[in-house]
């Protein structure tokens, strides 16, 4: 059975029996966000482009460039008035970019033109300022030059009507240059996927309140916005909860009105005070343990027609379960390249667990990779350090330096 959309209370039931592999359990993350695929199209500014997909085709409105103008800082010729160097021509003005309404070079004279500047009707080629001497009233030219020598042509870059960016393209930089170039001020863009956050636990305290004994710092909040703005999803919420089934329900509630995807850290495992767990089994969520480390508990759900994922709340746990679980599929629906995966040495002896897949966190070094810290779900500031996952399959129980690994970039 999978999880359905369209059940606005239910889901699947609880798992029971052996563990769920990590394969089976990615399967079922995927199914349940795959119909989040987004087709609402709205016209976005340009300067809120980076990163989001393009719905449609976008063709040059004009042509690239838009008229003929220097490649260089020097001086427009015809290139029948310098064919024998030196010679030394009367300047008749001087043409600064943004410059309009030039008037035409006459025969056997020069005018001086800035990079970007309009070509004066006449002239058929540009000497860069490198290869010429003079004063304010003649240039001498030290070498000639060619027909089309530094002259732009209108059109050369790209042709008005032609496709400039195709439609599912997400946009980087260097295609929104292309497309500032054109002045266009907005484009049709596919909405992005919003995600709602949600931590639970009575010990988390906001940044900047004094900690008292047994309460710590709620970084899985901030955390899991950061990872999923970086994968292309809009996070339109994030909200934490006590460990109160009522005040999740109601925050649960709030997230769901606005969001496609919930994300919920902590309160998943076999505790007295699992208010995920407790709250999301009434409505039909499935929860048990996948097996891997870390980020064995896990549970999917669907709460007022809306899939909810739920990770356990140690901050490590949390942050692989969003890469090995969730990163992929909301990459692939941003449109965003696949996670990138390297196979590279060990650096290290490792030892792992039977039958459970393990990531180790890890630092590439040179052509090799080297562990950034133990495997420890609270290690959270030696996460830092690392910047891929070490991938162990769960037949493996020790591997030794030296031996080739697959890796995935964080």
């Amino acid at each position: 059975m999978a999880l359905s959309r369209s059940d606005s209370r239910s889901g699947t039931g609880p798992v029971t029996g052996s563990a769920r592999s990590v394969e089976e359990h990615l399967r079922r993350v995927e199914e349940l966000l795959r119909p989040l695929a987004i087709r609402d199209v709205a016209e976005v500014a340009m300067g809120a482009a980076l990163g989001r997909r393009l719905a449609r085709d976008v063709h040059a409105p004009l042509d690239l460039p838009v008229f003929r103008n220097s490649g260089m800082d020097g001086y427009a010729v015809r290139a029948a008035s310098v064919s024998v160097t030196p010679v030394t021509l009367p300047l008749t003005g001087v043409v600064a970019a943004g410059q309009t309404g030039q008037a035409p070079l006459p025969p056997g004279s020069a005018m001086k033109v800035m990079t970007g500047a309009p070509i004066p009707p006449g002239a058929d080629c540009v000497v860069p300022v490198e290869d010429t001497h003079g004063d304010e009233h003649t240039v001498t030219i030290e070498r000639g030059r060619k027909t089309g020598d530094f002259v732009h042509e209108p059109g050369v870059d790209v042709r008005s009507g032609e496709l400039l960016v195709s439609a599912g393209t997400t946009l980087a930089p260097r295609h929104i240059a292309a497309l500032a170039a054109v002045g266009l001020p907005t484009l049709p863009m596919f909405r992005r996927v919003r995600a709602a956050v949600l931590t639970t636990g009575d010990e988390l305290m906001p940044a900047g309140v004094p900690l008292r004994p047994g309460q710590i710092y709620n970084s899985n909040g901030i955390a899991l916005a950061a990872a999923l703005t970086a994968n292309g999803v809009e996070v339109v919420s994030v909200e934490h909860s006590r460990d109160d089934p009522a005040e999740f329900g109601d925050r649960l509630a709030a997230a769901t009105a606005h969001a496609d995807v919930v994300f919920t850290s902590g309160g998943v495992s076999k505790g007295d005070f699992e208010v995920v767990k407790d709250v999301l089994s009434t409505r039909g969520g499935e929860f048990g343990s996948v097996a891997v480390q870390p980020g064995g508990p896990q549970g999917l759900s669907v709460s007022d027609g809306v899939p909810v994922l739920s990770f356990p709340g140690n901050p490590v746990s949390t942050m692989v379960s969003f890469e090995v679980f969730a990163r992929p599929i909301l990459r692939e629906l941003a449109g965003l390249p696949p996670v990138p995966t390297h196979d590279v040495a060990l650096l290290d002896p490792v030892r792992s667990p039977a039958g459970r897949r393990q990531f180790l966190r890890g630092r590439l070094d040179g052509d090799g990779v080297r562990l950034a810290s133990g495997p420890g779900s609270h290690l959270v500031a030696a996460m830092a350090h690392a910047d891929v996952l070490i991938d162990i399959a769960p037949e493996i129980t020790e591997l030794a330096a030296g031996s080739i690994v697959k890796v995935r970039e964080l």
